[in-house]
């Protein structure tokens, strides 16, 4: 079976741009093995076909990583990463992510104890600290009573005022 690659593969797999054939045939053990017209390319297939029976599609996978990682530096990689990220976004809508998040957090909860939580909990909150000043904390603190108020009653504030008593009350007698 005879293969043609157009030209626009050809460059874009960053090779001259004349055109190339390919010869796709089976061997003896009925194996596809692909022959080429152009010597470069001819290495390559040869070079796929004697990897193809000998290593695994992890191996393959994982040695294919290791050379983009050695071609490419760090913005490469932050803008396909970008760009991955706008085509998610244009395909997802919000219960998707809303989806993937609890996902991700039941997983993380699976692996992880108490001990977890309050060790990420105590770096975010020093974080937030040493990025943020008092009228920071102002403003959350008032947009949080305000969304408070709103999801609750008078009852509920007088079960809180209660409790918070009880507690200093409790607090004066150990001392």
């Amino acid at each position: 079976m005879l293969l043609k690659i157009p030209q626009f593969l050809s460059k874009a797999a960053g090779r001259p741009s004349a055109t190339r054939f390919i010869f796709q045939s089976e061997n003896e053990s009925g194996t596809t093995v692909k022959k080429a017209t152009n010597q470069n390319l001819r290495e390559e297939i040869n070079m796929a076909n004697n990897n193809n029976d000998n290593m695994s599609m992890e191996e393959r996978g994982r040695k294919g990583g290791q050379a983009t990682a050695e071609k490419h530096d760090k913005e490469f990689f932050q803008e396909i990463g970008r760009k991955g990220g706008e085509a998610t976004a244009e395909n997802h809508d919000k219960e998707f992510y809303q989806e993937i998040g609890q996902k991700g957090g039941e997983a993380t909860a699976e692996n992880h104890d108490k001990e977890f939580y309050q060790e990420i909990g105590r770096k975010g909150g020093e974080a937030t600290a040493e990025n943020h000043d008092k009228e920071f904390y102002q403003e959350i603190g008032r947009k949080g009573g305000e969304a408070t108020a709103e999801n609750h009653d008078k009852e509920f504030y007088q079960e809180i005022g209660e409790k918070g008593g009880k507690s200093r009350s409790n607090q004066r007698d150990d001392d």
